[in-house]
């Protein structure tokens, strides 16, 4: 049964793909979907005129961009917890979603932003990266990168980035306070052909590493000695990890603001149906995490239409009780 959880977890997708394609102000058929999709293609099919604006000019590339980004953040939640061993952890204690909140929002306090479209991405994305490599430096000694080490160190820059972001959001004007809000809160309505483009070869990055991602963490489940002995490079293996992280989550909150919550939930579900192993539960958390954001992002376009939440905080009534469900559970088994 685990074997089919792949198909299962790409069903979930493209039922969500679907749902997105055809909910909205205007619903559409799921054939005139269909339709207007093989027409995008290329394909010979007669497509209603409408269907094919609608699907091809405002919801395609929503639904893309939110694949996109929820599919990296479940496959960096996967790898973080299985780096730190921990299934409470999520890309952001490495401190990479608070960087690049500093980076995007410092930029609309400076008004880069309003010089190019490339500029809120771009510092985001510098910002990210920062502060994954302050973290990987303060934790590295003697050509060593020890998780706690980087789990306090992660901590604490992502600290100081969040206070230097409030002391940005603090000395803002009314204006610019809107917008860093609005950015802060994470959404996925201002998906561009740029904003896709970023993020496919991040993606792209975090996939090619799957196999040896998968080999390596198994083995560092029995412990870092047991790791090497079974002939795992640990430190090329936390680096490859830490690295790929940190790149693509760097580009996913500089292109999305930050979403809290998937890279937590999602691969915590996937471990419960599928166990520890992560040969299955790196595609399952992929796939699963393109599909929640999916779904979160479509509920957030219908829930208070004509107007629209940002994606953020539908994830975060998601993952919240399901992170205080977690910690209870952990409770109760600390308690026997």
């Amino acid at each position: 049964m685990r074997r089919f959880a792949p198909l299962v977890a790409a069903a979930l997708l493209a039922l969500a793909l679907v749902g997105a394609l055809a909910l909205g102000p205007v619903r559409l058929p799921v054939g005139d979907v269909i339709g207007a999709l093989g027409q995008l293609a290329g394909l010979p099919v007669a497509a209603e005129p409408q269907a094919v604006a609608v699907v091809g000019a405002l919801r395609m590339p929503r639904a893309i961009l939110a694949a996109l980004a929820g599919a990296v953040l479940g496959l960096a939640g996967a790898l973080t917890q299985g780096l730190f061993r921990n299934p409470l952890a999520d890309p952001g204690v490495l401190g990479i979603a608070g960087g690049a909140s500093l980076g995007a929002v410092s930029a609309i306090f400076f008004g880069f932003a309003a010089l190019s479209v490339w500029a809120l991405p771009a510092t985001g994305f510098i910002g990210g990266l920062a502060a994954a490599l302050l973290v990987s430096r303060i934790a590295r000694s003697d050509g060593r990168t020890p998780v706690a080490t980087l789990l306090l160190a992660g901590i604490a820059v992502n600290a100081l980035a969040m206070s230097l972001t409030g002391i940005v959001v603090y000395a803002s004007d009314d204006r610019q306070l809107r917008d860093i809000s609005l950015w802060l809160m994470g959404s996925v309505g201002g998906a561009t052909a740029i904003r896709i483009w970023i993020l496919v070869p991040f993606a792209a990055l975090l996939l090619v590493g799957l196999p040896f991602f998968a080999r390596g963490l198994d083995a560092l489940m029995l412990g870092e000695r047991e790791a090497v002995h079974l002939g795992v490079g640990i430190e090329t293996l936390k680096a490859g990890v830490i690295g790929c992280v940190a790149l693509a989550v760097g580009a996913v909150v500089s292109c999305v603001g930050p979403i809290g919550f998937v890279g937590l939930v999602v691969p915590h579900i996937a471990r419960m149906f599928l166990g520890p192993g992560h040969r299955l539960l790196l595609p399952v958390s992929t796939l699963a995490g393109a599909a929640l954001l999916v779904a979160a992002d479509t509920f957030a376009r219908l829930v208070v239409a004509p107007a629209e939440l940002p994606v953020g905080l539908v994830t975060a009534a998601i993952g919240a009780p399901f992170f205080a469900a977690m910690v209870a559970r952990s409770k109760r088994r600390l308690a026997i």
